[in-house]
């Protein structure tokens, strides 16, 4: 290179580290996403992962293998998207099972049945074809707080629970309890830890970080690592009862611009190194096997196509000598790439790209880029060496697994016990008006929708992908807050009242009331501002109605994330910040309920390790910041031992937006901001009561001409809804049927509409009798609709009579039961 080459690129790296990208050419942003590898910290896989005995039967078996059998092992697909009859013939290197994805599609599957269906899939991989040594798969799953695919297991409080605890040696306990119900179950591989640092609390996926500051995550990476894997040995497998682990989202999936999923981190390089490569050495340095790249960018450049990331910096600089995965279809967002499509991401340093359901194009396509000279021989030799180091070590070729089929470790005692202590170390006192810690000898009220719902206290991600639909019958080995409170008091000589709605028949001497978030996932959880149920203050009313009732009452709060809650905490005499604590509600009891005269059994340890906002318009916020001031800082935290004082707080929550909300249309009785419900034409609309007073609406179309139901708002961008498999779910019920057809419509402007036929769907429903359909979105995306644009996300309509009654009208995830209505 010569002077001036060297000078332009050193005044680039100036640039770059100094932050300053505003006002830049798009040649200069491309160059802002170009990693400078000896700015970065240095750090290296163990011996034991490359050790001689590993690499030298790695050589001789690839040896023997065709670039078709090479090309195969760098592609997974979904359990859902391929059959083990199809893995007999095409010979991938990796199943997984995605959010959705279960055996048989069901999410309730037995433990047994996911053995079976595993087993189906190892036996298709390693059926002879001779030639060679077969080569297993390796299966993997999103066992990020406990093994949360499979009924029956233990459900670890998420991330940002296990970060306000800060113990280290507790997150190594959890993830040898995570591995351990895994082989259980039979799977190899889990997507985690999760060493994300979340700085926008607005993003869907705050929960699975562990804090806004490195500080906690590099403390955890480590730990996780070595639970999830064990120390790895040279020349030997992982000892029984350990999973291969997968450090994600590499990089930044924390840090992008206003907290959107899948978005754009336009920061420095300095600033990606120091905040968000954090988590990555030292879970390398403990043997991470795997690391998987996030779906999001890095000043314009997706990650998945970023050649100085993924090989410069990630198997240079930090000397990473396992297998890099991508994310669900990730690939397919690089610039120049489709689904089926990408040489530019195993090109950049790819080895594993995760194509659930383009997993066969993508086979063929890469297969003929290989050959054609397009992605070097080379570069799919590294790869596979890789990919096969990590099946090595895993002990997959040993095929010995002694823990499979021991359903009795899946909620194990001792693995339960690890989790409630969890819980116990995560919650956080805000505030402490002197009514904490409770007698046990009291009779306490147990109110709120959160007080005897373990599905709500575990959050997304767990059963589910968006973590919905769950019962308590889910969680045989669990306990809700209410239980847990129940049996607290109980051995007091106390009592507990459960009441959702918060009414009883005997005045207790205290209520414990548990609300909080819906569970929800990745984009399903973006918001626009942290504000708590804007608009839609149902939680604050009851908090209210008790005061109001000279009853003290004690907040339990369940998050994702800190929100702006400040109405909420004024109206409660205690409020804990419980986050999502999971199957362990006996863990909130410990430390709310002390003995006969009111003294600890346990005091609080949690502190924050996010800060907690004073405005609803506060986000980002982060302890560092220029002009720090939140309501609760970074380590706030109250307890028995050293309590403080929480005055009165303001209720003005700032600058709100407009679109509080993407996806409810209809809830609770009304269509809550910015959406409004409007009849048009030959339909009425009347209030009915279904279940609850005036929480539902009859439409009776007439006949006499055209009518519509519309809901109607400001544009909303529902694409990545759309990518995401969800669906518009109406709660209904048919009181007249239809007598002409019926169409459900989606509108984004004069032009750009679609509707499907639901006729069938109303003509086949039982009068009188309430059901659930759900339509998929992409039903809407094919038929021409503009999903970045829609103005009228459901359009209910006919020319004949009809009566329908409704409770609900929302954007839901499709566990296996949404549907396209025939054309």
């Amino acid at each position: 290179m010569s002077v001036s080459g060297r000078l332009v690129r050193v005044s680039a790296v100036a640039l770059i580290l100094a932050g300053g990208l505003a006002g830049t050419s798009l040649a200069q942003a491309s160059s802002a996403a170009v990693a400078h590898p000896d700015v970065w910290p240095k750090a290296a896989s163990p011996a034991a992962i490359t050790d001689a005995k590993t690499e030298a039967f790695i050589t001789r078996l690839m040896g023997q293998m065709t670039v078709e059998e090479k090309v195969a092992q760098t592609i997974q697909a979904d359990g859902a998207s391929i059959t083990p009859e199809e893995l007999k013939r095409y010979r991938l290197g990796s199943v997984l099972v995605g959010g959705n994805s279960a055996p048989d599609g069901n999410d309730r599957a037995t433990p047994q049945r996911w053995v079976e269906w595993i087993r189906a899939f190892r036996a298709a991989a390693l059926s002879s074809r001779g030639g060679h040594q077969e080569i297993p798969i390796i299966f993997g799953v999103d066992a990020v707080h406990g093994h949360n695919n499979v009924v029956g297991s233990t459900i670890f409080p998420h991330n940002i629970g296990l970060g306000a605890a800060r113990d280290p040696d507790l997150i190594r306990r959890i993830g040898a309890a995570t591995a351990e119900e895994m082989a259980a179950s039979g799977a190899d591989w889990t997507f985690g830890p999760t060493v994300a640092v979340p700085r926008d609390e607005r993003w869907g996926r705050a929960y699975e970080g562990y804090a806004e500051d490195p500080e906690v995550v590099k403390t955890y990476s480590g730990p996780m690592t070595l639970g999830l894997q064990g120390a790895l040995v040279a020349g030997k497998p992982l000892t029984p009862g350990h999973v291969a682990g997968s450090a994600k989202h590499f990089l930044a999936d924390g840090g992008t611009e206003s907290g959107k999923d899948q978005g754009d981190a336009k920061i420095s390089e300095a600033e990606l190194v120091r905040l968000h490569a954090a988590g990555y050495p030292p879970a390398i340095d403990a043997g991470i096997l795997s690391v998987m790249v996030s779906f999001s960018s890095w000043n314009g450049v997706k990650h998945t196509g970023n050649k100085s990331l993924l090989t410069d910096v990630l198997k240079g600089r930090l000397g990473f000598q396992g297998f890099v995965v991508g994310d669900w279809n990730a690939h397919g967002q690089v610039e120049g790439c489709t689904n089926t499509n990408c040489a530019q991401a195993y090109n950049a340093g790819m080895d594993m790209m995760m194509a659930p359901d383009s997993w066969k194009g993508l086979y063929d396509n890469t297969l003929a880029q290989v050959k054609a000279g397009q992605i070097p021989m080379a570069r799919i030799d590294d790869a596979v060496r890789r990919i096969l180091r990590v099946k090595v070590k895993a002990g997959l070729f040993e095929d010995k697994r002694p823990l499979e089929g021991k359903y009795e470790l899946l909620g194990a005692p001792a693995h339960r016990a690890v989790a409630r202590e969890a819980v116990r170390k995560s919650l956080v006192l805000l505030k402490n008006e002197g009514v904490l810690p409770l007698k046990s000898s009291a009779h306490v009220l147990v109110a709120g929708d959160g007080a005897d719902d373990i599905g709500k206290a575990a959050g997304g991600w767990t059963l589910t992908w968006q973590g919905t639909g769950n019962k308590n019958s889910d969680f045989p080995h669990g306990q809700s807050i209410y239980a847990g409170v129940a049996e607290a008091v109980k051995a007091g000589g106390g009592s507990a009242e459960l009441s959702v709605s918060g009414d009883f028949k005997q005045k207790p001497d205290v209520a414990i009331v548990v609300f909080g978030e819906n569970p929800y996932a990745e984009f399903q959880g973006d918001i626009a501002t942290a504000e708590y149920q804007p608009g839609d203050k149902t939680d604050l009313a009851l908090l209210k109605k008790l005061k109001a009732a000279g009853i003290p009452v004690v907040s339990v709060f369940l998050s994702g994330r800190p929100l702006w809650t400040n109405p909420e905490i004024n109206a409660s005499d205690a409020f804990v910040a419980a986050w999502l604590p999971g199957s362990e509600g006996g863990g909130v009891a410990d430390v709310l309920i002390g003995d006969k005269a009111g003294k600890p059994r346990h005091d609080f340890q949690g502190k924050l390790s996010f800060s907690w906002p004073k405005r609803a318009d506060q986000e980002p916020i982060n302890v560092g910041d220029k002009n720090y001031d939140p309501l609760f800082a970074y380590g706030y935290g109250l307890s028995y031992a050293k309590p403080g004082k929480v005055g009165a707080l303001s209720e003005d929550p700032g600058t709100a937006s407009a679109a509080v909300n993407v996806d409810r249309y209809f809830v609770a009785g009304r269509a809550p901001a910015p959406w409004t419900m409007n009849a048009a034409g030959a339909v009425s609309v009347k209030t009915v009561d279904a279940g609850a007073q005036e929480n539902a609406r009859q439409a009776t179309w007439s006949g006499e001409g055209s009518g519509a139901l519309n809901i109607m708002g400001q544009p909303v961008d529902l694409s990545r809804q759309t990518t995401g498999d969800m669906a518009v779910m109406i709660r209904y019920r048919v009181d007249a049927s239809p007598e002409k057809p019926v169409s459900l419509g989606i509108g984004c402007g004069e032009s750009c509409g679609a509707a499907v036929d639901v006729t069938s769907a109303l003509s086949g429903a039982k009068i009188g009798e309430w059901r659930t359909a759900k339509i998929k979105l992409s039903c809407f995306m094919a038929k021409g609709a503009d999903m970045t644009h829609v103005s009228s996300p459901f359009a209910l309509s006919t020319t004949g009579r009809l009566t329908l009654s409704f409770t609900e009208i929302r954007l839901a995830s499709n566990e296996g039961d949404a549907f396209c209505p025939p054309s």
